[in-house]
């Protein structure tokens, strides 16, 4: 069976975990925005970025080390439900600021570790249960809590229907959690979490 890979834009959403949230929010007064959001943050995966379960991840010289982002997603349906569920490892450079989309940070080609096999939507009673591993060379490096987010994961896809149409076969991640750990050139990176077939990339070196 072929890897999963999305059939529309896959969109990531910033700041939905309540502890990265509250890390910032003394900023969220400060210029230029003076307030926190009031509607969730989206930023664009684009089609560079996929990689499919199993493919090796390659990072730029200039790129000594990796944010590992791992998440879940929902699967857009035909009726613009939810069709499915499918883990995700949105890798970033490591960067300081979370107010603007960093989609320079966030683009690279290869940086969206996409699972193997979408997860059906009936088989889910509450995507809040979700809980996942991150192991990196077969340590467990971070432990993610889907009960923690600020959205619900039927709220959030509310709150983006209010100002904006997602399409049969689009995604939409439903945030990382804090603590995200670092991976560097040779680490395997797996993200595990009960009901998925478990994400694997490894990271090479860009080719000169």
């Amino acid at each position: 069976m072929n890897p999963y890979l999305p059939a529309g834009t896959v969109y990531g959403v910033l700041l939905n975990f309540r502890a990265e949230l509250d890390a910032l929010a003394p900023q969220m007064t400060e210029p230029p925005y003076k307030a926190p959001p009031k509607a969730p943050i989206l930023y664009v995966k684009t089609a560079n970025t996929w990689s499919p379960h199993g493919a090796a991840i390659a990072l730029p010289a200039k790129v000594p080390e990796v944010e590992v982002g791992a998440t879940i997603a929902m699967v857009i349906g035909a009726d613009s439900d939810v069709e499915g569920f499918v883990l995700m490892n949105d890798l970033s450079v490591p960067h300081a600021s979370f107010f603007r989309p960093p989609v320079k940070f966030k683009c690279l080609d290869g940086f969206l570790g996409i699972g193997p096999a979408m997860r059906d939507a009936q088989e889910v009673s509450d995507p809040a249960r979700f809980k996942l591993e991150v192991r990196i060379n077969g340590e467990l490096r971070q432990s993610v809590d889907f009960s923690q987010t600020v959205r619900s994961a039927g709220q959030l896809l509310q709150d983006v229907g209010a100002f904006m149409t997602l399409a049969h076969g689009e995604v939409l991640m439903l945030g990382c959690g804090a603590g995200r750990p670092r991976a560097r050139v040779g680490d395997r990176i797996e993200i595990s979490s009960p009901g998925f077939e478990t994400l694997s990339n490894t990271l090479v070196a860009e080719a000169a």
